[in-house]
């Protein structure tokens, strides 16, 4: 078993009831491998530490633990995935302005952003993998493999808020495109 860090952010069912009544019942739903933040209403964040086998596993499994104390709690996202050049930085060790001049002299291959602009967002995986590959730079596999299923599990939840005839269509574009890259 190895030990997976990672956060989930839930918007709660009710925002005018107070995030407090929830704490019980996510402990007995098993998670109380968490940390409980309810400083903002009408949302739940939880960082977990938790054992299993896999990324996958520890994070579905908590998330299905946070749907077992709060059933109409939705998932807005899993952390770390979107991230920014001063998150990459602190995460390797790294000065941002160091950060900064490798992505600007490593533009053919640095990763193109999720978002361009005066905060550029990249999804972390993407980042760790390059810094992999092409820095020779040793990722810890825990955080590799928690940064790969967190944006997984954001792309699917996004996907999900397709309307049910579009999302058809879209995923049969995404296969036609495919073929380009």
């Amino acid at each position: 078993m190895k030990l997976y860090e990672f956060t989930l952010k839930f918007t709660l069912p009710d925002a005018n009831q107070n995030a407090e009544n929830y704490i019980a019942a996510l402990a007995q739903a098993g998670c109380d491998d968490a940390l409980i933040g309810i400083g903002q209403p009408g949302r739940i964040a939880l960082q977990f530490s938790r054992e299993a086998n896999t990324a996958f596993k520890a994070i579905t499994s908590a998330i299905k633990d946070v749907k077992t104390a709060i059933p109409q709690a939705k998932l807005t996202e899993a952390t770390p995935d979107l991230v920014g050049l001063s998150d990459i930085a602190d995460l390797l060790g790294f000065s941002r302005q160091n950060m900064r001049k490798l992505m600007l002299n490593h533009t053919q291959s640095f990763p193109a952003p999720l978002h361009s602009g005066s905060s550029s967002i990249w999804h972390l995986t993407k980042v760790l993998n390059w810094f992999s590959q092409q820095q020779n730079k040793a990722i810890a596999p825990e955080i590799a493999e928690v940064a790969q299923v967190t944006m997984q599990v954001n792309i699917a939840r996004a996907l999900s808020e397709l309307q049910p005839g579009s999302r058809q269509e879209f995923m049969q574009t995404q296969e036609e495109l495919a073929q380009y890259r």
